[in-house]
């Protein structure tokens, strides 16, 4: 089976975004990792190479302290090495299109834990870059609804952990580390429900 036989045609791609509080409009994003998901030839999910970027507040976003303290993002560290939203989206959205091309899908959907959180940030940001986005706009597939349906929780750490995939506390809140373990889960669910 190929990807594009399993939802509708799209592309799953998993995002996490690390923000500056929870109003998409005003306050800052920090931080996004994208993961495409792919089929092997036995027919398994698995999580292709992540694109990572630290993000540069928007002119005039809003920074909420208690978001900062939350996910321990230093945002005058040099060594975050952030670049601009439209520099990380376009990059982003490239190779999305790219992969939508090879895997003769029409539309990306986004999957996350609490989906329609990042849905509405890169959305925004979209909007802000003048983008055009390879995104649904509404359409998600939510790690959360699923964890609820085969495991009983909600709450990615424990979801993880009834999954049986390896969770280090220590590590969470970045984006990078919250899309790949997203991205087991993601994987694990799928190969263990296979659609006939």
């Amino acid at each position: 089976m190929n990807i594009k036989d399993r939802i509708r045609g799209y592309l799953p791609v998993v995002v996490d975004i690390e923000t500056a509080g929870f109003d998409e409009s005003n306050d800052a994003m920090l931080e996004i990792c994208a993961i495409a998901i792919g089929i092997d030839v036995d027919g398994n999910y698995y999580h292709k190479e992540p694109q990572h970027f630290h993000i540069e507040p928007f002119e005039g976003s809003n920074i909420d302290p208690s978001a900062i303290k939350f996910n321990g993002i230093d945002i005058e560290n040099p060594f975050r090495l952030a670049v601009t939203e439209k520099k990380a989206l376009k990059e982003i959205f490239s190779n999305i299109r790219l992969e939508l091309k090879k895997e003769e899908c029409t539309r990306a959907i986004l999957v996350g834990h609490n989906a329609f959180f990042d849905l509405g940030f890169l959305s925004a940001a979209t909007i802000r870059s003048k983008l055009k986005s390879p995104f649904h706009q509404f359409s998600t597939i939510d790690t959360v609804s699923l964890s609820a349906l085969c495991f009983g929780e909600t709450v990615l750490a424990k979801a993880i952990n009834k999954a049986g995939i390896s969770w280090d506390d220590a590590s969470a809140h970045s984006a990078l580390y919250d899309a790949e373990k997203t991205s087991e889960l993601f994987c694990q669910i799928f190969n263990s429900h296979k659609y006939i």
